[in-house]
């Protein structure tokens, strides 16, 4: 890769090992796989193959537990024909979940959309049961074929068709098919833009324009990273520099959306000095980018250039998402090496035990990562649109139906933000990373258990004693706080665990506002005693506003007394001479 400094300190590179050369038969079947993938979703039919083969092959072997099923299934069907001929009271039969939202106007209240609605939940209900509590079955592919059955279903849901949602059929007639031909014209636009790759969201929150505007200067660069330094917004600084890593699964500027909430502007007003990484977007020509490249490209190059601005100080760390992981990763290896450079440890929605990852798992077993390793193989890197569908799969109600039906059935659009638009802006990753990260974190959960390697040596986050504060959000998919409450377990530090409301990336994106959403926050000391996640959740403390304001009181305490700002840039260098923030790599497309 040709090397793109501004001012770079120098770092040693690691150049990563080239994966084994595979034989031609190997490789052919490498290129099958790859060439099925976009016909099964990027999920491996094999891992799907087998976990029903284990679910059906129990179920067998169960005439009794089949009896009951069937019985259940009767008597459900009775209650329906019942329910039909003598209409009872709305949700007498079953009433819908509190997060699912499908049902939940008024006019499902009414006759026969009521029974259909009702029908349908029945349904998903018998096939729960008929896909959970086999005995036998293992507990990865009970998830698997539980979790599939259920996607399935919600395809049919009556709430997404027009002629037996209610709501639809009301904004049809009062707009006489305008709705419809609003949608036609929605959908439309949004196949435009998917064969274009281009979007609206992008026109309207311009990186560098309308998101990302914060003030600064890029100080260093390399071939993965651009480290931005923001301008001081008060007369005097804390003493100890933050420096924020974010995942490279995302573009930095989540954490610098608009003005109003922005945590870097946050930050900066706050009187901290902040740094941020900027990662590079890959392409196919990164394939062989290691793991252990981000940490030393990314994590210590920033930390070397951070200690030559702002010396002889140590630096408040923050790791979002998968940046909070990689930061674990450098923190264990520099307090096994005696490195004291941090002074504290922030981590936002990260985690360091994979074992309860949530239905992310459902997609890391090994044929599944050997499956998906083929795609990457073929590509060099992982796209973005196959992370995007993954996401979407955990939560389609949320991400997929309800915004088909919006969008296509009532004509509608969302008000357009940043949060969407940053959403909108994705990345790649590198084949070898990914790999690595996926068998080595995900799967074999080589990082808590204390076989993680760095510089030849295992490294354990038993070795962290560094003061903690790790971010939990409530309804996080991608990182489930009961995830990153695993710290406890690892960590010998003092830990601060904040739990707070709404998801990965809304929950984390929460600036002081009456609209705040509260959080809960405590405190464990290094020798205090463990409190497990259902016990910490009554005991902790609920609180009223913004996490930002509960998290800089806690930097404020372990800061220094406020001192004029440090220079901008490295030695030597001319700031004027600097480019501008956003800085070039978070505008590849």
């Amino acid at each position: 890769m040709p090397q793109t400094q501004a001012h770079a300190l120098p770092v040693e590179s690691h150049p990563a090992q080239a994966p084994a050369k595979h034989s031609a038969p190997n490789d052919s079947d490498r290129a099958l796989h790859a060439t099925l993938a976009p016909l099964t979703g990027g999920l491996s039919p094999t891992a799907l193959s087998l976990a029903y083969a284990d679910w059906l092959a129990h179920l067998f072997w169960a005439p009794a537990r089949r009896l009951d099923l069937a019985h259940d299934a009767l008597r459900r069907a009775s209650q329906l024909a019942e329910a039909a001929v003598k209409p009872g009271p709305p949700w007498a039969l079953i009433a819908p979940q509190p997060q699912d939202r499908r049902f939940a106007g008024p006019e499902w209240l009414q006759p026969p959309f009521n029974l259909m609605a009702q029908g349908f939940l029945l349904t998903e209900e018998w096939w729960h049961d008929a896909t959970t509590g086999i005995r036998g079955v293992s507990r990865q592919n009970e998830k698997i074929v539980e979790f599939s059955v259920r996607q399935m279903l919600d395809v049919f849901a009556p709430s997404n068709f027009a002629g037996t949602n209610p709501e639809v059929i009301r904004r049809t007639l009062d707009s006489e098919g305008g709705n419809l031909a609003a949608g036609l014209g929605n959908w439309w636009e949004d196949l435009r833009q998917s064969m274009s790759h281009e979007t609206d969201l992008k026109q309207d929150f311009e990186v560098g324009r309308d998101v990302a505007v914060t003030p600064g200067k890029v100080v260093y660069s390399n071939d993965l990273i651009e480290l931005i330094q923001y301008a001081p917004a008060t007369a005097e600084v804390r003493p100890e520099p933050i420096l924020i890593v974010p995942a490279w699964i995302m573009k930095y500027y989540i954490l610098d959306l608009s003005p109003h909430n922005s945590l870097v502007r946050f930050l900066v007003a706050q009187g901290f000095t902040v740094f941020m990484i900027s990662w590079r977007n890959p392409t196919a020509k990164d394939r062989d980018i290691a793991l252990e490249d981000y940490r030393r490209l990314g994590v210590l190059a920033a930390i070397e250039t951070v200690g030559a601005i702002v010396p002889d100080q140590p630096i408040h760390a923050v790791g979002y998402c998968l940046g909070g992981t990689l930061l674990s990763i450098a923190a264990a290896a520099m307090s096994r090496d005696g490195d004291t450079r941090l002074k504290s440890i922030t981590l936002f929605a990260a985690q360091t035990d994979f074992t309860e990852a949530g239905e992310l798992t459902l997609f890391i077993n090994e044929s599944q990562v050997a499956f998906l390793e083929d795609v990457m193989w073929k590509h060099g890197v992982l796209d973005a649109s196959q992370m995007a569908g993954a996401f979407q799969m955990l939560r389609s109600n949320d991400l997929v139906w309800s915004r088909m039906v919006r969008d296509y059935l009532m004509g509608e659009r969302s008000e357009p933000n940043d949060l969407m638009a940053w959403n909108a802006d994705a990345t790649r990753m590198p084949y070898r990373m990914h790999s690595e990260y996926l068998r080595k974190l995900f799967l074999d959960d080589d990082l808590a258990e204390g076989r993680y390697v760095v510089d030849g040596r295992a490294i354990a986050l038993s070795d962290i004693h560094t003061p903690m504060f790790v971010v939990g959000t409530l309804r996080d998919h991608v990182a489930p706080w009961r995830s990153a409450f695993k710290i406890h377990l690892l960590a010998d530090a003092e830990i601060t665990f904040c739990l707070t409301g709404g998801g990965h990336n809304a929950g984390i994106v929460s600036p002081p506002s009456p609209k705040a959403r509260g959080y809960q926050v405590m405190t464990k000391q290094a020798d205090g005693p463990y409190v497990g996640p259902d016990h910490w959740i009554e005991q902790a403390p609920h609180a009223e506003g913004s996490w930002w304001t509960e998290w800089v009181q806690w930097l404020g305490a372990r800061s220094g007394e406020p001192v004029p700002p440090p220079r901008t840039g490295l030695p030597g260098v001319n700031p004027d001479e600097l480019p501008d923030a956003p800085g070039r790599y978070v505008l590849q497309a």
